[in-house]
């Protein structure tokens, strides 16, 4: 799905540890190392959850999303 499309389709909230297989509708970059792990439009695969899990754990920053602590994301419908 491109960006746009995700971005401006309808979205839902699910925790997180739910969201594999799911369409991300938010851009979310974790800081250090300030590169996108996801972007709209792209699936969110086991890997990046459990990525992004770890560093949330350890105190990382994260951009993008709506909810700041991560517990949530905003999929596509």
């Amino acid at each position: 799905m491109s960006p746009r499309d995700a971005f401006f389709s309808p979205t839902r909230v699910i925790p997180l540890d739910e969201a594999s297989g799911e369409i991300s509708s938010e851009l979310v970059i974790p800081y250090p190392p300030g590169i996108p792990v996801l972007a709209p439009g792209e699936v969110i695969t086991d890997e990046k959850v459990a990525y992004l899990d770890e560093g949330v754990a350890h105190g990382m920053y994260i951009s993008g999303p709506a909810d700041p602590k991560l517990r949530t994301i905003r999929v596509v419908v």
